[in-house]
């Protein structure tokens, strides 16, 4: 009887506060419940039609079946929990990069390099060997947003190409970092990365330690910069991005006379300017093209030496299997980009005296797709220098050409194979030629 008087006293409880409501209350409860079971009944009815939909093998129109998005989300749900790292400020990190084995041999002309980008004038033996010095080690992080919307974002890549290139001595060094706030048309970044004015690079597992035909076109040394982007949308396909930076610039003091070395301004700032049109109409295809402008000063033996550089880069992909990109500069006194050994920005005849050298060059690289798994990419690349702004034994002009061909073995391991040729022209001795050839493994993370 106990039992029976407590089960008759909690409904009671709890009917009692509904039973004190207005009428209204209760007929507008009554109401969304009402709701709510005939929404309930129409996505019953939509689940067992995409159920009988799935089982008859008809495909579904644009949207995915019910079982592929669960499918979908439970993928994502493991790449997160593999790819997550605990960090101290809690902001998802992703870590990524590549294990790369490179197996080389050179000609007789490689200056005692493993990677020569200049053909050496003093003949030496043919040599050969083997590393994993180009082995990259990435961060991608993301942080919360901050004023006016932004979203936070960055990353930092390593390698293992300083020390020398004895296996017990390969020591990390900083390639590229950032930490960018991106808003919904506009962008402002800091860091360290290739020049504004030179975006692109050729493909290559050959050359990764320093950016593929270095010296040959590609001004690509890596300097600590701040950057503003503005995105203007022109339509459905077209996309106009103005950039502005300004950059640290590295001069080198490889090519000053001994009497003028202490008057060298390491270090000078510099503004870059680069404006890119995209058209996308859809099918793979793409094309880009970028003007853009680099402007700095060096300051040397008691004068400036004006660094004035007019690139133009491009994209242009008519045809999904088909891709070429390439880059062309004009201008003087560009050694500072990391020209590959030819460190001839200018020539010192005197205090108050220095002459610019007047430089252009460029390279290009056409990518064939044959299959998912097999590429070919070839590519060449030339800086030609004024030989009137050069004193005796400067480098008058520095060519190369090669090609590489990659395969997968799985979706994250790729090999190559590359040959590429470089020859170097000087004043008065002529020109040397050096051969390389490579086998590369990747093992991508």
């Amino acid at each position: 009887m106990r039992k029976l008087r407590l089960s008759l006293i909690v409904p009671a409880a709890v009917l009692a506060p509904c039973a004190a409501q207005p009428a209204p209350d209760l007929r507008s409860i009554l109401e969304r419940l009402d709701r709510l079971e005939q929404e309930n009944r129409l996505l019953r009815e939509e689940v067992r039609a995409l159920r009988e939909t799935v089982t008859r093998g008809t495909p579904l129109p644009e949207t995915p079946s019910l079982e592929e998005r669960v499918a979908i989300h439970e993928r994502r749900i493991d790449e997160h929990a593999q790819t997550k790292l605990e960090a101290s400020q809690r902001f998802p990190i992703r870590v990524t990069g590549m294990v790369l084995f490179n197996a080389f041999v050179n000609s007789k002309q490689n200056g005692g390099s493993d990677n020569p980008t200049l053909a050496s004038l003093a003949r030496g033996g043919a040599a050969g060997g083997a590393t994993l010095r180009q082995t990259l080690l990435g961060l991608d992080y993301n942080g919360p947003e901050t004023f006016a919307g932004g979203k936070v974002r960055g990353s930092l890549f390593i390698d293992f190409f300083g020390g020398t290139s004895q296996p017990l001595n390969n020591l990390p060094r900083i390639r590229t970092a950032a930490v960018s706030i991106d808003w919904k048309t506009r962008s402002l970044t800091v860091g360290q990365d290739k020049p504004l004015i030179a975006p692109r690079e050729p493909t290559s597992l050959a050359q990764v330690g320093v950016s593929p035909l270095t010296g040959a076109g590609n001004l690509w040394l890596w300097e600590p910069q701040v950057r503003f982007e503005q995105r203007f949308q022109a339509g459905d396909q077209s996309t106009l991005r103005a950039q502005l930076a300004l950059v640290q610039t590295t001069e080198n003091a490889a090519g000053v006379p001994a009497a003028f070395a202490s008057t060298l301004e390491r270090y000078r700032p510099g503004l870059e300017g680069r404006f890119e049109w995209s058209y996308a109409p859809g099918d793979g295809r793409r094309f880009e093209i970028a003007p853009g402008f680099h402007s700095s000063d060096t300051h040397v033996a008691a004068t400036s030496v004006p660094s004035r550089v007019f690139t133009l880069d491009w994209l242009i992909a008519p045809w999904r299997p088909l891709e070429f990109t390439g880059a062309f500069f004009t201008g003087r006194n560009v050694a500072h980009f990391g020209t590959g050994g030819i460190r001839q920005g200018f020539s010192v005849l005197g205090a108050r005296n220095v002459l610019p050298v007047h430089a252009r060059g460029g390279w290009g690289q056409l990518n064939i797709t044959a299959t998912d798994r097999l590429s070919f990419h070839l590519m060449s690349g030339w800086h030609d220098d004024r030989n009137a702004d050069l004193l005796s034994g400067g480098i008058a002009r520095n060519h190369a050409v090669g090609a590489n061909v990659f395969f997968r073995l799985a979706p994250n391991v790729t090999t190559s194979f590359e040959a590429l040729q470089v020859r170097t022209t000087y004043l008065g001795p002529g020109t040397r030629l050096n051969n390389h050839y490579d086998l590369g493994i990747a093992y991508l993370f």
